[in-house]
């Protein structure tokens, strides 16, 4: 193929082609680093790009950020040095922070974390949890709540399944997706409706569970919802395409027995709760419409402290399906670094085009015929629809041509697509230089990047030329 860099020599880029050849093959090259693709990769937590880490193996589960300077920065900000590169964040509070009093909501703190998500280059996770340990909202007890009858006194945990629960926090669920709901830099929400951290479901049951997750099925008809794994919640929300799943405590291969059980046979969640919670919450195959997130146990920093096996624990979580890394913005090891970057590559998707077949030439207002084979070498799909297209250039002339094959489509390997699309009618006769884009169309410009050398500043992947003859 010709180098697009070679303008000088475009009139001559037929030169190597028979004169009686018709078709072009193009075959970028393969291209092996970071891609800032969104919707896939590593989260931060309680932070956005660019943000200063935990410092050591801690993190805070109960307090995200409040307050949100203007940033201020440019792209060299955004770096993390102990960290892997990211495109999300991921930031969760007390219900009793965003609702401190009845009806009475923060607001600003969810539209502030939007907007430094957005400013640092990221889409939003978000989840609201009930509580962590005796903070339910303190006017929740005045408007009617019960206790859990089995809390212990100094936690205060709530009955989920008495009325009032439903009632409130249903209430506080539907204003949020009256909000929120479809909002582009919101990139989850989390089933979260009950237990410490809204991660187990606390003591609803099955019947209280389904009431609960349909409050969010009927809330949230645009932004994707994401439930938590082994709970009632997520059994029952397996039943629907398009739900995600989040697994807490990835990575855990503990090995003390305590003196009850030999050591290294003692329970864990990469051995004992992730193959048995999948397969009982019937998310085996979620993955292919949902995206799938698994969340550390500790920190990366803990596993290394542990001695756990990384490449097993890494090798589990591309078999899951994965799409999303959260290791809660602590440092990630420098001696495992490269093995995690690898690791990240492959979350999510990933497309390399191998080949592409375009006619060398064709006729303005015409219809012509393409190929392509994409070689999806992530772990999942693109859930998002993002058209492809081609854009035709000459000088300062440009048109966008949308091809029929649909990148939320091509799943993990091979895929292949065949079509026909209309030359731009509005070109002179001459040579037109051809790249392809998957779409943002609301921007007209390329959101997603092929994982393809030769990438342009403004996301289009230069392919080849074509001649345009009337």
């Amino acid at each position: 193929m010709p180098t697009l860099q070679a303008a000088s020599h475009v009139e001559n880029w037929r030169a190597q082609f028979h004169k009686d050849e018709t078709l072009q093959r193009v075959r970028p090259k393969e291209f092996h680093g970071y891609l800032p693709n969104p919707h896939r990769g590593t989260t931060t937590f309680q932070r956005f790009n660019g943000d200063e880490i935990y410092p050591g193996l801690a993190w805070d589960d109960s307090k995200g950020p409040l307050e949100f300077a203007p940033f201020r920065g440019g792209p060299d900000a955004l770096k993390n040095p102990r960290y892997l590169d990211t495109t999300l964040s991921y930031c969760r509070w007390l219900w009793s922070v965003i609702e401190p009093e009845q009806g009475a909501y923060r607001w600003d703190v969810i539209d502030g974390a939007l907007e430094a998500a957005r400013a640092r280059g990221q889409t939003l996770q978000l989840r609201i949890q009930p509580y962590i340990n005796d903070d339910m909202p303190a006017w929740y007890w005045d408007v009617g709540g019960k206790l859990d009858p089995k809390s212990k006194p100094e936690r205060r945990e709530p009955d989920h399944n008495h009325p009032s629960y439903l009632k409130h926090w249903g209430a506080f669920v539907r204003a949020f997706g009256k909000r929120y709901d479809g909002r582009p830099v919101l990139e989850s929400f989390d089933i979260a409706y009950g237990g410490p951290c809204g991660e187990c479901g606390g003591n609803t049951t099955r019947a209280t569970a389904k009431k609960l997750v349909d409050v969010y099925l009927k809330s949230f008809k645009k932004t994707q919802l994401v439930s938590m794994l082994g709970t009632f919640g997520c059994a029952y929300a397996s039943r629907f395409k398009g739900l995600g799943w989040r697994g807490d405590c990835y990575g855990d291969l503990r090995t003390e027995g305590r003196g009850r059980v030999p050591d290294s046979l003692c329970w864990n969640h990469m051995l004992d709760a992730y193959p048995k919670e999948v397969h009982e919450d019937g998310v085996q195959d979620a993955w292919k419409t949902g995206p799938v997130t698994l969340e550390t146990c500790w920190t990366v920093g803990y596993w290394r402290k542990q001695g756990w096996d990384i490449d097993w624990i890494l090798e589990q979580g591309l078999k899951y399906h994965a799409s999303v890394f959260m290791p809660k913005s602590s440092y990630i090891p420098e001696e495992w670094r490269a093995k995690l970057e690898a690791w990240d590559n492959r979350l999510g998707y990933r497309f390399v085009l191998r080949q592409m077949l375009l006619p060398l030439e064709a006729k303005p207002g015409a219809r012509a015929n393409y190929s392509l084979f994409v070689d999806n070498v992530g772990v999942a799909p693109l859930y998002r629809d993002y058209p492809l297209a081609l854009r035709f250039r000459q000088g300062q002339r440009s048109a966008m041509v949308k091809l029929k094959t649909a990148p939320r489509a091509w799943m993990p390997e091979i895929n292949y697509a065949a079509g026909a699309f209309t030359v731009p009618k509005d070109f002179p006769r001459g040579t037109a230089e051809i790249s392809i884009g998957i779409l943002d169309e609301k921007a007209r410009a390329p959101r997603v990047l092929f994982a393809n050398e030769g990438n342009a500043p403004d996301g289009w992947l230069p392919l080849t030329f074509m001649d345009l003859k009337h």
